[in-house]
């Protein structure tokens, strides 16, 4: 019987190893995609979420100003009687 519980101690051995080694191969997997992909991605010239937040903010500043404006000019023309 001691036997028989060597080998399963040893093959529950074996089988710990083995899952430990598929543990860090899933993650030196996950790193290598993660920086392929951070490469790609970075190669593309693509914006990140915060930049483009913030070209987003401008133009919706710029786009209020532009309306502000064209109630002032309008409001001026109307005042000096000018047709446009």
């Amino acid at each position: 019987m001691s036997t028989s519980n060597k080998v399963l101690d040893d093959f529950q051995q074996l089988f710990t190893n083995a899952m430990g080694v598929a543990q860090g191969a899933k993650t030196e997997a996950e790193t290598a995609m993660k920086s392929w992909m951070d490469r790609w991605l970075a190669d593309r010239d693509f914006v990140t979420r915060e930049e483009f937040d913030a070209v987003r903010a401008m133009a919706q500043k710029a786009r209020e100003e532009n309306e502000a404006l064209k109630t002032r000019i309008a409001a001026l023309e109307e005042a000096s009687g000018s047709p446009e």
